[in-house]
């Protein structure tokens, strides 16, 4: 007899297809091999004394502060811990009962419908300002077209251009300068139908940049202002373009200034549902979400949000996370930006594995290479 412990992280389905398990019982399996930790905060004390009651009589169970039971608060925090199978047999429970569980029942009915992407869109990046703060990402017309190139032949989907520094402290720049810096690029692409080899995209919030970006080829917005601007969700609507709605709070200026939130992911998956809502009303079809790695948040912020990023999948929208040589890294491991390749892959990698299926990137190759050897290994 041999005894193996297998991963956490294999494709239950395919082992026990392999095993010969029959066709229904491969679902039932399948779904008791994965596991869920969901945090629930604000609970109504007595829907956690009747979820918890439910949970343990299937087998799950709900972790919930002292008192729960006897009512010491009127509200508590609590985590339920649970199989795909059991929160199956939950999410139908509750709909039954009272103080709020049906909301919940909705919630867990989401959950169960999340699906994380099996390719990885890679977007590499193109400066045309002289301020980024990594600087092997700057070019000029010539240049650029010549790294546009390079990242063609090394495996890119997308190329994100701008023409704007948005690091923190960054200057601001007038429409008409912005697009004096990418113009040249712009028609460059257009003229040699670039963009019949790989996707553009405008990194700006400017829709007088935008729309000649629309004009010469391009197929994405990239706004870090998360479409605030009603121009730029008319735009993305009137030429059918993917559009990159991004959290950001404050300012380039000023958002690195004690950043603060009451839940960092309660908050942020607010402001991108009401965003999402907003590009809708307006017509936009095709959107990404992007969390904001680094624009108006900690360290810790940051990590949270890789960590946990599966939480924004009940979204329903695919999402870009962004890491790529950002100064976090520095703060983890005191590295000057010529020297972060190695933090940005360890962080994008574990940001696909939690459901990202875009990530932008200063380092294509590199990238195009980790993420083949990661799906691989998940394939086992």
């Amino acid at each position: 007899m041999q005894i193996e412990k297998l991963s956490n992280q294999i494709d239950a389905k395919r082992y026990l297809k392999e095993l010969g398990v029959d066709g229904g019982g491969v679902n039932i399996l399948a779904s008791k091999a994965s596991s869920h930790i969901i945090y629930i905060r604000d609970l109504h004390v007595g829907a956690a004394n009747i979820l918890k009651q439910d949970a343990l009589s299937i087998g799950a169970d709900l972790a919930v502060p002292k008192g729960t039971i006897i009512a010491a608060t009127p509200t508590v925090n609590c985590i339920l811990i649970a199989t795909t199978a059991q929160l199956k047999t939950l999410s139908k429970k509750e709909l039954a009962q009272p103080f709020g569980l049906k909301i919940l029942a909705k919630k867990l009915e989401d959950i169960l419908k999340i699906k994380k992407s099996k390719t990885v869109e890679v977007m590499g990046v193109i400066n045309a300002n002289d301020d980024s703060f990594f600087s092997a990402s700057r070019f000029v017309n010539t240049e650029a077209v010549d790294a546009i190139q390079k990242m063609i032949e090394e495996g890119a989907d997308i190329i994100d251009i701008g023409g704007v520094s948005s690091a923190p402290n960054a200057k601001s720049v007038d429409a008409k300068e912005e697009l004096a810096r990418v113009k040249p690029i712009l028609e460059t692409i257009k003229a040699q139908k670039l963009y019949e080899r790989v996707d553009f995209s405008i990194d700006s919030y400017e829709p007088l940049v935008i729309e000649h970006a629309l004009n010469s080829g391009f197929k994405i917005v990239n706004d870090i202002t998360g479409l605030a601007n009603d121009e730029i969700c008319k735009l993305s609507a009137s030429y059918n373009a993917r559009a990159i709605i991004m959290h950001m709070q404050g300012k380039p200026q000023t958002m690195q200034i004690e950043p603060k939130y009451e839940n960092i992911l309660s908050d942020v998956y607010t402001f991108l549902e009401q965003r999402i809502q907003k590009a809708e009303s307006f017509g936009v079809k095709d959107i990404t979400l992007d969390i904001g790695i680094g624009f108006g948040k900690t360290i810790g912020h940051n990590l949270e949000l890789i960590k946990h990023l599966e939480h924004f999948l009940t979204l329903k929208k695919s999402l870009l996370v962004g890491v790529s040589r950002k100064s976090m890294i520095d703060k983890l491991s005191a590295s000057l930006p010529k020297d972060r390749l190695p933090g940005t892959l360890a962080l994008h990698l574990e940001a696909i594995r939690n459901g990202a299926s875009m990530i932008r990137v200063h380092d294509v190759k590199e990238h195009v290479q980790a993420i083949k050897i990661q799906q691989a290994l998940d394939a086992i």
